[in-house]
């Protein structure tokens, strides 16, 4: 298998070479590998930042394929960088207006569970990587800070402040560099972080001058969390501080790579390989925000689709831009179902490409799910009940051999179809009466029905229909189906008729049709 990464081209396993070939194959000096991922905890976690963990550790799986070189995964949290704005997405936002400025550490936790803010939303990165099983140490900037370990890191920024000055000033505008600094001191008497000009420096102490909004002028030094970097020289800091070996960023830090790149390089540091994603979208197209709040939550997503289907999602085409609302999720369950019935067939070269080994870890659950997603949620529809139960009546007429027990994930998936069906499918629904046409061809879709025999299998059942189809001229034929779906189930798109109607049951749907050909409210037909 591991000559077989060696070639393999899904992207974990290119991006994994990479690292294998920047420490040459062997152990690095610090003993392990350090793969990391950033967090700025400003607004509640988001999707975004669970698919930056995932992603990383899947390039750190793909990595340990390949060799047995100790890794780590280091999930950093930028939690002492000063609160710029107040989130949207929080209780009595007002309440944090007098707290501009001050670290995130320092700020009041809004939820009324925590010691800060900082604190109430690492927790909940937390516990949603712990509930999915991510192996991470998770790093506080605060106790990095505070308790010295940046300290050698911070005096050689200090050591090398015109070099960094030499990256940073080109970068900003005319008056930003009037008084740009890396270094924001940590004022003793209000506890903020001071955007405020350096005015001297001492490498030798360790030491700067700054000069605050009253004119007054401190020194401070810069170790023991007196001072903290600004971002793009705190980034580089870390690199060099940690010996940081991969980082994937958005495509939005571009330039903030590239910037850090160079000042890790001025610190006699290499910066990390690196993987630039593009950004997951919302409905409308615009970036996720965590402090507007706007897309999906990971919580959010874990309501309506087992977590495995939110790994799949993450892992395809990462350099694509995605939007990500509840629309796409019933999509993506039934691309990983196919994903993982096809991954039993594959040879194992083929297995390294589909996306289950990665979502897996190499080793995906081998139950065969007879149903797709879609038609769970039209059997929904069509039984009108929440009742797991009467879903699997009809089920294990369609597939005897599936039960509850045996077929886990399966079932799982009808829970879950009737929460997505109830809270997104049925508002929507706008359910319209056939015209003439179609209401001939429903009639002689009845009468095919009536004579179809007990053993027809799905395929036969759909002949049938492309038939009536045809008969009555629909063209192009899938405005028959267009029909079907918006006369009998409310909507434009549905499942594959043969298939449903094999799982339904051919006596229901019979009744199921005549019931709309009497111009009946089938917005409330149940399974009777």
């Amino acid at each position: 298998m591991r000559e077989l990464a060696q070639q393999a081209k899904a992207w974990p396993f290119v991006e994994a070479r990479k690292v294998l070939k920047r420490i040459g194959g062997k152990t690095p000096q610090k003993g392990y590998v350090l793969f990391q991922t950033g967090y700025g905890p400003s607004g509640l976690p988001h999707i975004g930042t669970f698919a930056e963990v995932l992603r990383t550790t899947m390039v750190r799986r793909a990595f340990e394929a390949l060799c047995d070189i100790p890794t780590r995964l280091f999930a950093f949290s930028d939690d002492m960088d000063g609160l710029r704005k107040v989130p949207d997405n929080i209780p009595n936002p007002q309440k944090l207006a007098a707290y501009l400025g001050q670290p995130l550490t320092s700020v009041p936790d809004p939820f009324g569970t925590h010691d800060s803010f900082a604190a109430h939303n690492n927790a909940r990165l937390r516990a949603f990587l712990d509930d999915y099983g991510f192996e991470y140490t998770f790093v506080s900037a605060t106790e990095q800070y505070k308790s010295g370990r940046f300290d050698t890191a911070l005096l050689k920024v200090l050591e090398c402040y015109d070099a960094v000055q030499s990256v940073m000033l080109p970068s900003l505008g005319e008056e930003r560099r009037q008084t740009y600094s890396p270094f924001l001191p940590v004022c003793e008497e209000t506890g903020g972080v001071l955007q405020v000009p350096v005015i001297q420096i001492d490498s030798a102490a360790g030491t700067i001058v700054y000069e605050r909004a009253d004119g007054k002028r401190i020194e401070t030094p810069v170790t023991g969390g007196r001072c903290k970097l600004q971002w793009k020289p705190d980034w580089a800091m870390r690199w060099y501080a940690l010996s940081v070996d991969y980082e994937m960023s958005g495509k939005d830090l571009i330039d903030s790579v590239r910037l850090s790149s160079r000042i890790a390089r001025a610190l006699g540091g290499r910066p990390p390989e690196s993987f630039t994603y593009e950004l997951f979208l919302d409905k409308n197209g615009e970036k996720i925000s965590k402090s507007r709040g706007n897309g999906l939550t990971m919580e959010e997503w874990l309501n309506y689709a087992p977590r495995d289907t939110l790994a799949y999602f993450m892992f395809g085409k990462p350099n694509t831009a995605k939007r990500l609302y509840f629309d796409v999720i019933p999509k993506t369950v039934d691309e990983y179902l196919s994903s993982l019935t096809r991954f039993s067939n594959e040879d194992d070269p083929a297995r390294l490409q589909n996306a289950v080994w990665h979502v897996h870890r190499g080793a995906p659950p081998k139950e065969t799910v007879p149903l797709s997603f879609n038609v769970l949620l039209n059997l929904a529809n069509a039984c009108n009940s929440e009742d797991k139960s009467v879903l699997w009546g009809f089920i294990a007429r369609y597939a005897p051999q599936a039960t509850p027990q045996s077929s886990p994930i399966l079932d799982d998936l009808v829970g879950y179809a009737i929460r997505y069906y109830q809270d997104f499918v049925k508002p929507n629904k706008r359910y319209r009466f056939p015209d003439t046409r179609e209401t001939a061809a429903l009639q002689a879709l009845v009468a095919a029905l009536a004579s179809v025999p007990g053993d027809a299998s799905a395929a036969d059942i759909q002949n049938r229909i492309y038939e009536i189809g045809k008969q009555f001229e629909f063209e192009p034929l899938r405005d028959w189906f267009k029909a079907l779906y918006e006369i009998l189930f409310g909507q434009e798109q549905g499942p594959r008729m043969g298939s449903f109607i094999a799982l339904y049951g051919v006596a229901e749907t019979i009744t199921l049709i005549e019931r709309a050909l009497a111009g009946e409210d089938l917005s409330a037909a149940g399974s009777d």
